[in-house]
């Protein structure tokens, strides 16, 4: 595209009229001659005739016009923002010695023209009109002032200046420098009656248009003693008010509003900083500018902002102190004069661009430390070799400009190639501090004081357009929506599966029916057997009978079509099967529903309504269906875990939740497609589920598809409530694409909601630190008289004891540090995404704290047993323990064989009064461990802890086999029966214990007949 600039035959005309002045005032009483005077840019547009003021209406009517072009050398568009035409409103008093009048100037006005580049092709204002320095005439009594004077003002263009096209991709920044705080000494001495006058300058580059760069000179900063804040709510100044009266300095409607400084996007604002802010912002001496500079971008200059802060984020803002305005001129000749002049002060602090590129950020404020300017230092931190100041300061620099000392536009293409080779000489020079720098580049007293005093300075950007829109929530799901559409909600009543129920139910009572009709046929209505006849030759008659009529062939073929749905619709059995064994064992599980259902069904038909207690009649809700669900997936019977996940899907159809554990479940096993089958099912039933969606950009970075998993995650990120997780798996998967910048804002996305979590957390924490302090002291007392510590088992490790006075020697973390990657962590291991898990883990290990814990989880996972047991140990003796550690440990034990060590951790783990995550199977553990080493005085405490994780599943066949063995252990034959009677009931596939069992049984058995040989001999 064009650059604006430069399209010469695009030359609009710009008309400004001037109605009426309004509430005037002359220096001396009576009517006032006036005429108006209209400037632009140092240049006179115009003078309007001398009109007097209407006594009657108390205004004057000037209808003053004048037009000039615009979008040329004269006025370019990149002039229009900060180059505002000025009024000046002039009386003509006569004198009564003198022929000529005297010309005494009422007032100021300033019109911007501002509005012309936002869209408005005409505008009407009323602007004020503000006295200027001159003192009143010796007497001469001035009218009193009631009303402020004003004029009424209309701007219009012959055509817009911007079509729609450049308005929606131009863009307007401003840059706002506020206040330079801690300065060095060298400043303060400027204060007194006898110290001379010094002001600051400050000065900033950036790009207008495709070739051109824009200089910001804030050249008015003034000395202020400190003692106090700085006002809340001070108004803005305009960029340059050399030529303009005081009451014009200020720009109408813009002020400063103070931020809290946890919320500034600069340096300085960890807690370490804030006191040293608060004493510099209230006590010490202060520069403030409190200028805004605003700046138009067409689209090119856009793109070139944004190629810049991608290649380089940070971007320069040199100071420098300078005489006041009336040595000014001297000094900058004397500099002109040098080929490479000492700038007094030279400083330079490094604005942080990178954040405008965050999507949807149009504001960055915040503090900046002040640097020593360094060539070397300015090269390696910003890519650019030459000071904006000695630029300024060249011999014919003025020239160049276009007439500005405040901003000007330059052509930027010479300096750009010069810039890129000196850049390409040096590209193997690493960034490097301030401190580095002493050796080849000395630093003069008057620059190293801004490193002793920590000077900064606060600096404030805005757009009016984001550099990188945001996409809206809407978008984002529209997106999701094309790549999984969304399942259409099922029609009232009964779904599928509770259909195929309903329709055997429905044929069960067809054939009761038949059959009814076929027993009073042969035998009649009456309930007494038949003289001569028992129950067993009835039935072989009824049969007969059913089979010479036709009638069982005929409920037979009736009631296939019924088992096929019922097969697959409430089984959701569709494939064939390959194996025999597996084709037993399932035509053994439908014989087993169906008749139950058969049961169910005959229970509607003779209960009359009456509820069915039967103590055998097992209804299992969807609670329970869940945690068996789980038991099972822990204990590594990954079938029975899917026949549970399966029946919660067939009760629940619309509830993502059992997709999402599904899939889980597949991500466990390693069957990565399933799972993505699972979570893309679950966000289909609910296009908003969090956590499927977060799987769903865990599975598509897995499978190296980044647009997809940023669709995922970033649509995750939209859903409320706000999700740490997901901010954190996109900046992973972002970094993971080398998209720093976008991954910075998501993990600082990330960080803001952790910071608001432990706010909220924080009260109940504080509730609880008295308690908590109460119980360290008695440790500690406990400690003191215990020689050595002593181990809860007799089974636990000698290292554990030997090691007790390294425990105590060093000081322990009283939890483990959380963190936006221990938060996601944890998400990722429960799911089992073990890749990213290492990618986050990464990201963990490289920051501050004792993350042993979370690496063993990771080398749990993967099944390096003994690799995790070092690292827990090395967790316990940094970190006060918790459950889920000795937990793990006890597991990692387990299954190395390791059962002496797993039973002391099992045990430590059930000590905490928050118990382990995974009670259960910690209790299954341990009492099978009890067996094991058949010791008596712990055959009860097996008892106990199988007894207790019964009644948290009473499903679990191992766990009615384990009790059987005890039960047989302590002859009690009756209850062994019975509860291996429920463990062959629910399927127990253990072989091993089922030999156990057996063998048990058989010595049970065998044990009478032995002692009643001993007593006959």
């Amino acid at each position: 595209m064009e650059s604006i600039d430069e399209k010469t035959e695009n030359i609009f005309d710009i008309k400004i009229t001037i109605t009426r002045a309004t509430n005037m005032h002359g220096k001396k009483a009576g009517n006032v001659l006036s005429f108006l005077r209209m400037d632009l840019n140092g240049a006179m547009l115009g003078e309007s005739e001398k009109r007097a003021v209407d006594p009657i209406a108390e205004y004057i009517e000037y209808d003053f016009s004048r037009t000039f072009p615009c979008c040329n050398e004269v006025l370019p568009l990149s002039d229009i923002p900060h180059k505002p035409v000025i009024v000046t409103l002039t009386e003509v008093v006569p004198e009564k010695k003198k022929a000529e009048a005297k010309s005494v100037v009422l007032g100021q006005a300033v019109i911007d023209l501002l509005p012309l580049l936002q869209g408005e092709c005409s505008f009407s204002s009323t602007v004020a009109l503000h006295a200027t320095h001159g003192a009143p005439e010796k007497g001469s009594t001035p009218a009193p002032v009631t009303k402020h004077p004003t004029l009424d003002v209309c701007v219009s263009a012959s055509a817009p200046l911007l079509t729609e096209e450049q308005l929606s991709t131009s863009n307007l920044m401003k840059v706002s420098l506020e206040t330079a705080y801690s300065l060095p000494d060298t400043f303060n001495q400027s204060f007194g009656p006898s110290a001379p006058q010094y002001i600051c300058t400050a000065i900033m580059e950036v790009p207008c248009t495709a070739e051109k760069d824009q200089l910001l000179l804030f050249s008015e900063g003034q000395l202020h003693a400190g003692g106090h804040r700085e006002d809340n709510g001070r108004q803005r100044k305009r960029p340059h008010h050399a030529h303009l009266a005081p009451g014009n300095h200020f720009l109408p409607g813009a002020f400063f509003h103070t931020q809290p400084i946890d919320q500034e996007d600069g340096e300085l604002t960890s807690l370490e900083d804030r006191e040293f802010r608060n004493e510099a912002e209230t006590l010490l001496n202060r520069v403030s500018w409190d200028t805004e500079m605003p700046c138009f971008l067409d689209a090119e200059g856009v793109t070139r902002l944004r190629q810049k802060i991608t290649e380089s984020r940070f971007w320069p803002l040199e100071i420098m102190k300078s005489p006041n305005a009336n040595e000014k001129s001297g000094a900058a000749s004397k500099m002109q004069a040098d080929e490479d002049p000492h700038i007094p002060c030279h400083g330079v602090a490094f604005i942080d661009m990178g954040r405008l590129l965050y999507p949807g950020v149009t504001h960055i404020r915040g503090a900046y430390s002040i640097q020593p300017y360094s060539t070397t230092l300015l090269l390696n931190k910003t890519r650019r070799n030459i000071s904006l100041f000695k630029e300024q300061f060249k011999p014919g620099a003025s020239k160049d400009r276009s007439g500005t000392a405040t901003s000007s536009a330059k052509t930027n293409t010479g300096k750009a190639k010069d810039t890129k080779g000196h850049v390409k000489g040096a590209g193997n020079q690493s960034i490097s501090s301030v401190t580095d720098l002493n050796g080849s580049d000395p630093i003069p007293p008057d620059r190293k004081a801004y490193l002793d005093f920590r000077t900064y300075i606060i600096i404030e950007i805005t757009l009016t357009n984001p550099l990188i829109p945001k996409t809206s929530s809407e978008e984002l799901a529209r997106r999701v929506k094309a790549l999984i559409p969304p399942r259409p909600p099922s029609s009232g009543g009964p779904n599928k599966a509770e259909r195929a129920v309903l329709n055997f139910h429905k044929q069960v009572g067809n054939v009761v029916k038949h059959i009814l009709e076929q027993y009073e046929e042969l035998f009649g209505t009456r309930l007494k057997l038949p003289n001569g006849c028992n129950q067993e030759q009835m039935m072989a008659q009824l049969m007969g009978a059913l089979n010479v009529s036709g009638r069982y062939f005929a409920f037979k073929e009736q009631i296939k079509p019924t088992v096929v749905k019922f097969v697959r619709d409430k089984m959701q059995q569709t494939d064939t099967f390959t194996e025999q064994q597996d084709l037993h064992e399932f035509v053994s599980k439908l014989y087993v529903d169906l008749v139950d259902e058969m049961h169910v069904a005959l229970n509607k038909i003779y209960s009359n309504g009456m509820e069915d207690d039967s103590p055998d009649e097992i209804h299992l809700s969807t609670s329970h269906l869940r945690h068996f669900a789980r038991e099972a997936q822990l204990i590594g019977n990954y079938h029975l875990a899917v026949q549970y996940y399966q029946e919660l899907v067939v009760r629940n159809p619309r509830d993502p939740s059992h997709k999402f554990e599904w899939g889980n479940l597949y991500m466990q096993t390693g069957d990565y497609m399933k799972a993505k089958m699972c979570f893309h099912d679950a966000v289909a039933v609910q296009q908003s589920h969090q956590p499927s969606l977060i799987m769903c950009g865990v599975l598509a970075a897995m499978f190296n598809d980044f647009e997809q998993a940023e669709t995922f995650l970033e649509r995750a990120t939209s859903i409320e409530p706000p999700s740490l997780v997901a901010w954190t798996l996109l900046g992973l998967v972002q970094d993971s694409q080398n998209k720093s910048i976008l991954a910075e804002r998501a993990f600082l996305e990330a960080k803001s909601l952790l910071k608001a979590k432990e706010a909220s957390n924080q009260p109940h924490k504080s509730e609880e630190s008295d308690m908590d302090e109460e119980s360290d002291k008695q440790k500690c007392q406990e400690e003191e008289k215990t020689i050595a510590p002593t181990s809860h088992s007799p089974n636990m490790k000698q290292s554990d004891t030997e090691t007790g006075d390294t425990v105590h020697s060093e000081p322990k973390e009283k939890v483990i540090p959380k963190s936006i990657y221990t938060e996601t962590l944890e998400f990722l291991l429960h799911n089992y995404a073990l890749e990213m898990a290492e990618h986050a883990l990464s990201k963990e290990l490289s920051s501050k704290g004792n993350h042993s814990f979370h690496l063993a989880c990771v080398q749990f996972l993967r099944a390096e047993y003994c690799s995790a047991i070092v690292t827990l140990r090395e967790a316990l003796l940094r970190v006060e323990p918790v459950a889920d550690m000795w937990a793990l440990d006890g597991h990692c034990h387990y299954l190395c064989g390791s059962f002496a060590e797993a039973q002391g951790s099992y045990e430590r783990s059930l000590d905490f009064p928050e118990q382990p995550s995974d009670t259960h199977l910690v209790l299954l553990r341990l009492g099978s461990i009890y067996l094991q080493e058949e010791k008596l005085e712990e055959l009860w405490i097996a008892e106990e802890a199988l007894t207790e994780a019964n009644h948290l599943n009473n499903q679990n066949a191992e766990v009615w086999a384990y009790l059987a063995l005890i039960c047989l252990r302590f002859s009690k034959q009756e209850e062994a029966e019975l509860f291996y009677k429920y463990a062959i009931r629910f399927n127990l596939e253990n072989a091993s214990l089922q030999k156990e069992v057996k063998k048990l049984q058989d010595q049970a058995q065998t044990r009478p007949l032995a002692s009643c040989f001993q007593l006959h001999v």
